[in-house]
């Protein structure tokens, strides 16, 4: 093995990448707009929600539940009629439609348990899912706060405080962030060095490395360490720039120790990479084995749920992925602030790991490049 050799053939990848403006356009869109999309219309969050109301009761306690509704997480509400609340839910108009009964505060005063009726648009996922639980507390603590004006507070037997830990404003837009700029990681270590080197087969020019004094090893690892570096600087600038600075995301550890495991991914997704770019026979292969490969990898993980809520031999198997120790590692350096005494576990798990694709990746490239010999 040379290291001028596996240098040279490096800077080959970087110039055959620069001439590639449709792979310069996807790192640059995975790591900027991508994340900010991601982190900003999380959908799983009720943001500027439609809401009618039909106030059939007309009393300072029904106009103190109209004003309740407001921005971020609702429009301020539609005032209809009762005739009109189907035909705007049919229209899409509305998500969420809301029918305060007659007498409802004179109900509420009495002591009765007078009913809300809430109608849902429930082809909105997303929001129909949470926004219900939205509406009626926010429905409890106007009806509560009122009812307190009149009668005495009851005492409750025990009182919860709630400290967040990690996430004090519960902001999804953290969690989005950072996971995104993870799933990416992923996703291009695998499509820029697989993609290189399919590239080079159909434009012939593995031939030409075959008569040149180079080993396959060289010529492999060559394409993980450029790719892989591009993958780091391109992590590093979201993770500074559009993390940090741009959605204003706090980084509670350290981001070298972070860039640490990121390289350590990097070296097994690469090697991963090249091993189904000598699988696929065109690009278009190579795309259906890399979307097999990535959903598995960043559903089970826990990147998106967590771990502990999957079966049993789900997370046993993907302790041999190496997305799952990496989203542990990201997760207890960025959001809680570990160190390497917590983390290292997951960094020898990642280096074997690597190692073990880098080898079957080696042997398979090397078959390949004999073959065409």
């Amino acid at each position: 093995m040379r290291l001028s050799n596996i240098l040279t053939l490096g800077i080959k990848e970087f110039r055959s990448l620069g001439r590639d403006p449709v792979m310069l356009g996807l790192i640059i869109y995975a790591f900027s707009l991508a994340i900010y999309a991601a982190s900003t219309a999380m959908p799983e969050t009720l943001n500027k929600s439609t809401i009618a109301i039909v106030d059939e009761d007309r009393s300072p306690l029904s106009l103190r539940i109209q004003e309740a509704f407001y921005p971020p997480y609702f429009i301020p509400p539609a005032i209809i009629e009762r005739s009109e609340m189907d035909d705007r839910m049919d229209a899409g108009l509305d998500t969420f439609a809301i029918d305060i009964p007659p007498d409802f505060q004179r109900d509420v005063l009495a002591g009765r348990r007078p009913m809300i009726q809430l109608n849902v648009d429930a082809t909105r996922m997303s929001q129909a899912f949470t926004g219900g639980g939205y509406i009626q507390s926010i429905i409890d603590q106007e009806v509560a706060a009122f009812v307190r004006r009149y009668r005495a507070e009851p005492t409750q037997p025990v009182e919860l405080t709630l400290r967040a830990r990690f996430n004090p404003e519960l902001n999804k837009s953290w969690f989005g962030s950072i996971m995104e700029v993870i799933s990416n990681i992923t996703m291009l270590s695998i499509v820029l060095t697989g993609a290189a080197l399919i590239r080079e087969r159909e434009h012939g020019t593995v031939e030409h490395l075959l008569v040149m004094p180079v080993t396959p090893f060289e010529i492999m690892l060559s394409k993980v360490w450029s790719m892989g570096l591009v993958v780091l600087a391109a992590s590093t600038f979201a993770l500074t720039v559009v993390v940090q600075q741009i959605l204003d995301v706090p980084i509670a550890g350290s981001v070298g120790l972070f860039l640490v495991g990121t390289a350590l991914q990097l070296f097994a997704m690469t090697s991963m990479g090249i091993f189904l770019g000598t699988v696929a026979r065109s690009m278009p292969q190579f795309g259906l084995l890399v979307i097999l490969v990535l959903l598995p990898l960043e559903m089970l993980s826990g990147g998106q749920t967590p771990r502990e809520s999957m079966p049993e031999f789900v997370q046993f198997i993907m302790l041999g992925a190496p997305n799952t120790h990496f989203v542990m590692l990201a997760q207890a350096v960025l959001f809680r602030g570990a160190g390497l005494d917590v983390v290292w576990p997951q960094l020898v798990a990642l280096a074997g790991i690597g190692s073990i694709l880098f080898a079957f990746a080696q042997i398979r490239f090397r078959n390949t490049i004999g073959s065409m010999a």
